[in-house]
């Protein structure tokens, strides 16, 4: 049996490279100048969040259909009364098992888990799926989440609006009585807020571990490709449910 590091990831773990070791008041040091670099990329976050908040907006049609749990609604009935909607627009491979469905937006739609904090600032956050719903809400429970759930249907293009995605799809809406305002879209990784793992990772040693990264010589790198998102043939958070017994319906 190979158990050379390449195929072994404790034995990889146990054998990679690691930053110098020093004592702590030149350790300290190097982190002040650091903190420094972190401060300015912070007000730099701060500039461009003000800058999104003094976009203009495009009226979208609040009687769009989707469909959810109680069959035919409309765009303006996800604000679920509040007067902001965040929409993710959830990948769906019709047809194919859980193992085959997005593992991208497995990993950041199944972040967003915590939804009284957004609710109390008046925001509403709900998944828009572009798979039936019968199905996918399917997926939805197998994986534990509790979202607000909708199919997108026929009204795929209108809210598309011409625009083509790959993964990510994260788009904001504002409510003034019965009409509908978007305000800002984003994708790739404009949605890795949604994300909280990869802030975690960013803070570690070895980072994402991802072949982009401006990484020293001989840091790790995960021997499966998107291991960030899936591993043996899965997406990594079906595992846990498989474990305690969930099954797809």
């Amino acid at each position: 049996m190979n158990t050379s590091a390449e195929n072994d990831p404790a034995a990889a773990a146990a054998t990679a490279a690691m930053p110098e070791v020093v004592e702590r008041g030149t350790w300290q040091a190097q982190i002040d100048a650091l903190r420094i670099i972190e401060k300015a990329h912070t007000r730099e976050g701060d500039a461009i969040a003000a800058a999104r908040r003094r976009l203009p907006m495009v009226e979208v049609d609040a009687a769009t259909s989707l469909v959810g749990p109680n069959g035919r609604v409309t765009l303006l009935d996800a604000f679920e009364g509040r007067q902001l909607l965040i929409a993710y627009y959830h990948m769906w491979f019709t047809g194919q098992p859980a193992a085959e469905q997005c593992e991208g937006c497995t990993f950041c739609n199944g972040q967003v888990r915590e939804l009284s904090y957004l609710n109390a600032r008046g925001i509403t956050y709900a998944t828009f799926c572009w798979g039936p719903y019968d199905e996918s809400v399917r997926y939805r429970d197998f994986m534990g989440w509790d979202v607000p759930w909708y199919s997108v249907g026929d009204s795929a293009d209108v809210l598309r609006a011409g625009r083509t995605f790959n993964r990510f799809m994260l788009v904001c809406y504002l409510r003034r009585g019965d009409r509908v305002f978007e305000t800002y879209w984003t994708t790739g990784r404009g949605v890795e807020g949604m994300a909280a793992t990869l802030a975690l990772y960013d803070v570690t040693v070895y980072g994402r571990q991802e072949d982009w990264e401006d990484s020293p010589a001989g840091w790790p790198k995960p021997p499966e490709v998107d291991s960030s998102w899936r591993t043996n043939g899965r997406p990594i958070a079906q595992w846990p449910r498989l474990a305690a017994g969930a099954r797809m319906i």
